[in-house]
């Protein structure tokens, strides 16, 4: 669902007022930071969705990978997962679930957690991912309200992921592209986040259903800033800027160009690199707000992380692109 109608959802609930949540739904940030004690939250979060790629054991790597990536975003380490299923058992054989489920269970090893069950339904769709409990220290969080004037932005992977898996849907992209496309989609957050932690950074968000733009504008209007971005610094996925001069497109793209039609100051961006900047991303790097002077010690530990921008004094719109 696009920022707008979520927005426009959620809108009329009232806010939960509770100590010890520390982290709830008003800011749109990546998961829920419940305290248990002094040195001690959980964070939670939940994510799934219909297949990005047609490989069964990829799509649930990737799948586990971009729910995971929302505990790493907080600052967090994920101990737990459980498996979110839909599966139409009429038009796919089990072994396509075996294949997800076993893809989804080595990425979460991986990450150090362990899955320990989780819920299946019969559905007409396709769709699988998880729901992520982990732990954080509730005084050194990452969150999307924490940015400060003179931070330095720096994002962790490259963007263009949702318009090369359209492509490939397609039978519309090339088989390294693909490749490379699937490796960066399965490259789990945890360095960058634990680095984040180390160089004392207080704010980040992770880059997925909003697109690098819609998820940049949470982090400047939760931490009352202005972000400005170096459209030509942006990192692109090999395949992304060819696919959008092709003419491929997403409607989510489309939500959420409209949604930040007033949020934005587009200056001299091109249309190509407006439909890359607003793309939605699956298993997406995160965006970080880096102290100015930890810049280069972040940069250092990060592979492929690359600076994109600043942030600076709150002005009329939530970002300006140079």
């Amino acid at each position: 669902m696009g920022p707008g109608d979520l927005s426009r959802a959620l809108a009329s609930l009232p806010l939960q007022t509770d100590a010890r949540l520390l982290v709830g739904s008003e800011s749109f940030d990546d998961a829920g930071v419940f305290v248990l004690s002094d040195d001690m939250a959980l964070v939670q979060t939940v994510d799934f969705f219909a297949p990005v790629v047609d490989d069964p054991y990829d799509f649930g790597r990737i799948a586990a990978a971009n729910a995971l990536s929302d505990v790493y975003a907080m600052g967090g380490e994920p101990l737990t997962a459980l498996n979110i299923v839909g599966f139409p058992t009429s038009k796919l054989p089990i072994e396509v679930l075996t294949e997800i489920l076993r893809g989804g269970h080595e990425m979460v090893r991986a990450a150090g957690a362990l899955t320990v069950g989780g819920h299946t339904v019969v559905d007409e769709e396709l769709k699988y991912g998880l729901a992520v409990t982990g732990r954080a220290d509730p005084r050194r969080l990452l969150t999307n309200t924490g940015a400060r004037v003179g931070d330095r932005l720096v994002l962790t992977k490259p963007l263009g992921s949702g318009l090369l898996t359209t492509a490939a849907r397609s039978g519309n992209l090339d088989a390294d592209l693909h490749r490379t496309m699937v490796e960066w989609m399965t490259r789990l957050n945890d360095v960058a986040s634990r680095a984040a932690l180390a160089v004392g950074a207080r704010c980040a968000t992770d880059v997925t259903g909003f697109g690098l733009l819609g998820h940049a504008s949470h982090m400047a209007r939760g931490s009352g800033v202005t972000l400005t971005i170096d459209v030509a610094s942006v990192p692109l996925l090999p395949g992304a800027r060819a696919a959008a001069e092709r003419g491929v497109n997403t409607g989510g793209g489309g939500r959420n160009a409209e949604y930040l039609k007033p949020r934005v100051e587009w200056g001299g961006t091109d249309a190509i690199m407006r439909t890359i900047l607003v793309d939605p991303q699956t298993s997406g790097g995160l965006l970080v707000a880096v102290p100015e002077p930890a810049l280069d010690d972040y940069l250092s530990r990060v592979a492929g992380a690359v600076q994109i921008g600043a942030v600076a004094a709150r002005a009329q719109v939530d970002i300006v692109l140079a």
